[in-house]
């Protein structure tokens, strides 16, 4: 499936690499060769999802509502309500979401070890198959196509940079919740949209 040009996901990519390890508190999206072959591409699965691997999700994100302290005060949400991915150039998309994937991943698998892991056991796996085929369809993509336009690469570069920051400004649990509420609207919203390319308006 064509997500948009190779060009301009690999400046990207770059980018995002540069930013996200600069403290090495997000794990960066893995370099586009580090995948062994691009015709595992198939993002396009991803549309929707099987009502039970959505169940896990709901289960995983009720289990840690009900941990919750009910005065946990936090100064803002990681994922605000402008966090669109339409707003993004449809080979931008990507990006965001592996950033975005990569930090869900990181606080999931520090949570699993937890009493939420047997919950987050197949929330884990689920993420982590959709993080392979992402790199995989990264690859696959054509080498031709726009360079990024300034307001665009301005709104990545911004997104990049508070899903970087976010493990150093928000407390531990603060950070959990908001990946923990945010896990649907990646999956019903975000993934959906990258999944769907042009067809994301």
């Amino acid at each position: 499936m064509k997500l948009g040009a190779a060009g301009g996901c690999w400046l990207l990519l770059t980018l995002t690499s540069a930013v996200l390890m600069r403290t090495r508190a997000v794990p960066a999206p893995s370099p586009l060769s580090a995948h062994p072959d691009a015709r595992d591409c198939d993002v396009a699965q991803f549309k929707t999802l099987a009502p039970r691997e959505l169940q896990a999700f709901r289960k995983a994100r009720d289990a840690f509502e009900s941990l919750l302290l009910k005065d946990l005060e936090c100064p803002s949400p990681l994922f605000p309500r402008p966090w669109d991915l339409r707003q993004l150039q449809v080979w931008e998309r990507p990006v965001a979401l592996q950033a975005e994937l990569a930090l869900t991943l990181r606080v999931l698998g520090t949570m699993a070890n937890s009493t939420l892991g047997d919950v987050l056991d197949q929330p884990l796996h689920t993420l982590g198959h959709i993080q392979s085929q992402l790199q995989a369809c990264a690859l696959a993509q054509p080498t031709a196509g726009p360079r990024p336009q300034g307001r665009h690469r301005h709104r990545l570069s911004h997104w990049l940079q508070r899903l970087q920051q976010a493990p150093e400004k928000e407390s531990p649990a603060c950070l959990q919740a908001s990946v923990t509420f945010n896990l649907l609207r990646l999956l019903v919203r975000d993934l959906k949209c990258v999944a769907s390319g042009h067809l994301c308006v």
